[in-house]
């Protein structure tokens, strides 16, 4: 790790520590649905639906006892709710079935499931289970290419040198200075350079 990328994660560590996960759950189950619904999706959005869609069926057991129009219908103001009707309705019927109902704390399991890639299942084992993971979203690619964290053309190897640099008790906190850091300064379109309070630090600022 270079003395300016050392500097770049304290500095992200003394701005977000006290920000975390954003979407709302109670257990791994909940936050796996949310994740699978928060592709392509705003938070807000997706806390809202799964309120309402755990307050009438609160497991896998309930949901996987729907149609996928049923479930579409739940959640047909996120994008893609389709697909993702389909996805979870069958994720939910595998974990019921095969699994009494828990979401296990197993990536390969985990990745088995329809829906589910490396991303969401780093979101649930570091957020539902504490397991260090590193779950890279278009933010995290976003902003750790742009302060130099990374030099990577795709996820795996952002996720990889990251990971590289980052010691491992920090990784799940990281990914959520990262996000936050994205959402809150470091926008895709029009990023907030000047209110930026790493842009002393930032290699794309000061090129």
């Amino acid at each position: 790790m270079t003395k300016n990328q050392e500097l770049i994660l304290k500095r992200l560590q003394e701005v977000y520590k006290d920000l975390g996960c954003a979407l709302r759950f109670k257990n791994p189950f909940e936050l796996l649905v949310a994740t699978i619904l928060s592709a392509q999706a705003t938070d807000k959005q997706v806390n809202k639906v799964t309120l309402s869609l755990f307050a009438k069926y609160p497991d896998a057991f309930a949901i996987a006892n729907l149609t996928e129009e049923e479930l579409a219908n739940e959640i047909k103001s996120i994008g893609l709710y389709k697909n993702k009707s389909k996805n979870i309705l069958a994720s939910s019927k595998i974990i019921a079935e095969q699994y009494g109902g828990l979401v296990p704390p197993d990536r390969e399991i985990l990745e088995s499931l329809p829906g589910v890639g490396r991303k969401t299942a780093n979101v649930v084992l570091s957020n539902a289970f504490g397991i260090p993971a590193l779950a890279v979203d278009t933010h995290v690619f976003r902003v750790s290419n742009r302060l130099g964290l990374v030099d990577c053309a795709n996820v795996e190897c952002t996720e990889k040198n990251l990971c590289a640099i980052i010691p491992k008790e920090y990784w799940s906190q990281a990914h959520h200075w990262l996000i936050w850091h994205g959402r809150l300064f470091c926008k895709a379109r029009n990023p907030l350079c000047e209110r930026c309070k790493l842009n002393d630090l930032c290699p794309s600022y000061l090129k």
